[in-house]
């Protein structure tokens, strides 16, 4: 492991989209935060107790996307894609001003989140980055889905998927951050649906900003979006985009050799409770 400081960004920089369940328009800006602050959202569309920590205890729900809530019951949904590139520019502190209770879905993957902090500037901070270490594996399984996790010196994955359809070739997935950037290797990879779900998402209140703009979708024939995929493995390298973001809400940055299959945002955050119910299974530096 190398030792590094923490890191926030140096200047103010926001952006405008959509947001994916909700359809509504969404302003969102990026602000420099102090040492040891955290990535926190600030509901500036709501007067008081507005601060959210993006933390696994205050997810609310996983249903197509992770959602936060502080314990007023102010929350932000759909926040994986975010907090993927946050993870991926290495940083540790920010606030998050949002006039919305969902984040705004941009093209569907995490490339334009992470072009906006690089515009921000990227900036150390004097003090030293925390990172939480697995010193003993440790698994957890819920039905045919588990999420294993085993020391390592930096951040592994391999992952697997199954669903059932031969328009997803490519099922696996290997990601090192020794070997791989995020930014080339995943981020621009987009969230993605089959055709079929969508009316029944729309009788759900749901996906209604949804679009070939910012989602891939399949039908019986194949991929819909004229443009086709941006990697031959788009499909499972979304899933592990979202993987990272949401293991991210353990509030570090976590050292250790994952094994996923059919992970999920509800495994995914099972995971982190039970990994912090196990503390001789890590300890943070």
């Amino acid at each position: 492991m190398t030792i590094s400081n923490q890191k926030t960004i140096g200047n103010s920089i926001g952006c405008n989209s959509i947001a994916l369940h909700s359809g509504k328009n969404v302003n969102l800006k990026f602000f420099p935060a102090p040492i040891d602050t955290g990535i926190v959202f600030k509901r500036i569309d709501v007067s008081e107790n507005n601060l959210i920590e993006a933390k696994f205890s205050n997810v609310t729900t996983t249903n197509l996307g992770t959602t936060i809530a502080n314990e007023h019951k102010v929350s932000v949904a759909t926040i994986e894609h975010l907090m993927s590139a946050i993870w991926a520019a290495g940083i540790d502190n920010l606030i998050i001003e949002i006039d919305n209770q969902e984040a705004p879905i941009m093209d569907g993957s995490a490339s334009p989140f992470i072009f906006l902090l690089q515009c921000a500037g990227i900036v150390n901070q004097e003090a030293t980055k925390k990172y939480l270490t697995i010193s003993q594996p440790i698994e957890f399984h819920h039905q045919d889905k588990f999420i294993k996790a085993k020391p390592s010196n930096n951040f592994k994955l391999n992952l697997t998927i199954n669903f059932n359809t031969p328009h997803i070739v490519y099922n696996e997935l290997f990601f090192d951050t020794n070997q791989h950037s995020f930014k080339d290797y995943i981020s621009k990879a987009r969230t993605f649906c089959f055709k079929h779900e969508i009316d029944q998402m729309h009788q759900m209140n749901l996906a209604k900003g949804g679009s070939l703009e910012n989602a891939l979708v399949i039908d019986d024939n194949g991929i819909v979006n004229k443009g086709g995929l941006r990697y031959k493995d788009e499909f499972i390298k979304h899933k592990a985009l979202d993987f990272i973001g949401d293991i991210f809400l353990s509030g570090y940055y976590i050292l250790a050799d994952f094994t996923a299959y059919k992970s999920g945002h509800t495994i995914n955050n099972q995971f982190l409770h039970y990994l912090f119910s196990k503390p001789d299974c890590w300890y943070i530096s």
